[in-house]
């Protein structure tokens, strides 16, 4: 593993890990006392003893074969060392109103008789219109296609969900940036990955490592605090390494109404108040969140192209709302999904572009000062120096796999 980093971090320097930008995209100490904060929304119903329903092999491929993926960069090519098995599997979890749904993912095995560490791999924001893009199709234009499955073949076991509206639950809307639902959607993964590894004499070992960027960083935040909180047995966790996540979402909020520049990313934030208008019954109508002609065309179409002011966009009194915290149920279901305020016990390294024009830098540094003020002495910072939400990927991808093959 030592000689491989090495390696990986020998053809970063050359430059050479440019196409690896497809790994995770679609697109410093203080104690206290206080308590840590209620989790977020997590469907609370007694999970069942197995989750897994089905599987289907999609797939082996040599070494070569990955290789060749990844042939404008050949050099991180050369760093596959088994034949990977690819899976689609399919389990049960639960929807956000607690109801049992099947969903999907994919896994990465390596054809190895070694027992091997896991890495639950959360994904980047995917469109419905680009469905194909979700972890159990393995198509070329997934995340998975290249990098990651470079990435298992140095070792690892992946297990990627789809999470909820993709994949097996592809009718169901995917309940964007909602904490608790990617969190259960992600460990019920991570279940029926170990269950089907069980099930076929696949041989892995007790480690967990947590990666992703993005949504998928906010997945890996959100999913870390839960297998901490209800399988700390189970499925402990090893390392995490989240990568710019929304983890502040009541500070995040009043960023976006604070703004005056222009923010490219507020057609996604359109679909999180969609979101969280659904699934905690806020039923208000478009009209609330946002001015005309918008809300009569989101209403329509939550897709339909936005402003990029927010000004432009969003209602004044919803504004006005957010920045003074008058909308009881509106600020409860932001500080619901604030993700931000806990005490991880396994080593977490969170990593952020300085310049991230998407999801802003303070969302990581907040995270790592409440974290350290709760006692996570094992907490990192990791800042990618002029780095925004594109430029960074290539940094985070890099580091992020360097921090976890210390463990």
């Amino acid at each position: 593993m030592i000689s491989r980093l090495r390696h990986l971090t020998h053809l970063y320097k050359l430059g050479l890990l440019g196409l690896v930008t497809t790994l995770l995209l679609g697109a410093g100490c203080q104690s206290s006392a206080t308590p840590d904060p209620a989790p977020a929304t997590t469907p609370d119903v007694t999970a069942p003893a197995t989750v897994l329903t089905g599987s289907t092999l999609l797939g082996e491929y040599t070494p070569a074969q990955l290789a060749a993926r990844v042939q404008d960069i050949p050099l991180v090519g050369s760093l596959a060392r088994y034949p990977v098995r690819v899976y689609r599997l399919t389990y049960t979890t639960r929807n956000p109103d607690g109801q049992p749904v099947t969903a999907s993912g994919a896994l990465l095995v390596p054809v190895s008789s070694t027992a091997l560490p896991v890495i639950s791999y959360q994904h980047g924001t995917i469109r419905p219109a680009d469905e194909d893009r979700a972890p159990s199709y393995y198509s070329q234009n997934s995340e998975l296609w290249s990098a990651v499955s470079v990435l298992a073949s140095t070792g690892y076991v992946v297990s990627a969900p789809d999470y909820i509206g993709y994949g097996a639950s592809k009718a169901l809307p995917h309940p964007y940036e909602h904490a608790g639902s990617l969190a259960s959607a992600s460990a019920d993964m991570l279940r029926a990955t170990r269950e089907f590894c069980k099930k076929e004499n696949i041989s892995v070992n007790q480690k967990n490592f947590l990666l992703g960027y993005s949504e998928g960083g906010y997945a890996t935040m959100a999913l870390h605090k839960y297998l901490e909180e209800k399988y700390a047995t189970d499925l402990p966790v090893t390392a995490s390494a989240p990568g710019a996540g929304a983890y502040h979402k009541s500070e995040f909020a009043k960023y976006i109404m604070n703004s005056t520049q222009p923010l490219n990313f507020l057609s996604t934030y359109v679909w999180v108040l969609d979101t969280y208008n659904r699934v905690y019954k806020l039923n208000r109508p478009t009209t609330y969140y946002y001015q005309e002609p918008y809300a009569t065309r989101l209403q329509a179409n939550p897709f339909s192209e936005v402003p990029t002011q927010a000004t432009a966009l969003f209602a004044p009194g919803f504004r006005q709302a957010v920045l003074s915290g008058s909308d009881a149920a509106l600020r409860a279901s932001l500080t619901d999904n604030d993700i931000f305020d806990w005490k991880p016990k396994a080593p977490t390294a969170l990593f952020h572009g300085t310049a991230d024009d998407y999801v802003p830098f303070f969302n990581s540094q907040d995270a790592y000062n409440a974290m350290r003020a709760r006692g996570a002495a094992q907490v990192e910072l990791r800042p990618i120096q002029g780095g925004n939400h594109f430029t960074s990927v290539t940094a985070y991808t890099l580091q992020a796999f360097a921090f976890i093959s210390q463990f």
